[in-house]
């Protein structure tokens, strides 16, 4: 166990250049068309975006199930693989809001509930602030080529996509 963290430490790890430029700082070699990331010697990347459950208001059981999935979820992650969430808090733009998610009227006798509808939307957009999270979960791993890469990314990216799914939320790839 303590070689196997080991291992991995030395992974993450490379030697240190001192930056010539801004541009050096950031550890991206390439990007591919498929949303994959060469962040290192044989080291590719790629993230995936995934929605929000709402655990506080489930049932008991449902809170059991959920925890049981999400234990799933983590067992299946590669040990050799590097993960991280990242939970992006960023402003709502009420305009942009307003012409994509709200439903438009009419002028049929449907309008007075499509009003309502959109005034609890806004109502709860407009509420704590109007913050809205998006969250990622990036996965990182030492392959011999970008090949390897996309068929290991392949297989994570359809167990993501599953256990989120059972979840009750939506995975889906960041491109």
């Amino acid at each position: 166990m303590i070689k196997t963290l080991t291992n991995l430490f030395k992974q993450d790890k490379e030697k240190f250049v001192v930056p010539k430029g801004v541009q050096d700082v950031i550890p991206v070699a390439a990007i591919f068309d498929d949303g994959i990331f060469k962040v290192g010697k044989d080291k590719y990347s790629k993230t995936y975006r995934f929605t929000d459950i709402n655990y506080a208001v489930a049932s008991r059981e449902d809170k059991e199930a959920m925890f049981l999935e999400y234990s799933e979820l983590l067992n299946s992650l590669d040990s050799g693989a590097t993960t991280k969430i990242t939970i992006n808090n960023r402003r709502l733009n009420r305009l942009d809001f307003e012409q994509t998610i709200l439903i438009p009227t009419t002028g049929d006798n449907l309008d007075e509930y499509r009003e309502e509808y959109n005034k609890m939307l806004l109502d709860k957009a407009t509420g704590a602030n109007s913050i809205v999270q998006d969250k990622y979960i990036t996965i990182s791993i030492q392959q011999k080529s970008v090949e390897d890469a996309r068929t290991y990314f392949a297989r994570v990216g359809a167990d993501l996509i599953a256990h989120f799914g059972r979840l009750g939320s939506k995975c889906v790839e960041h491109d």
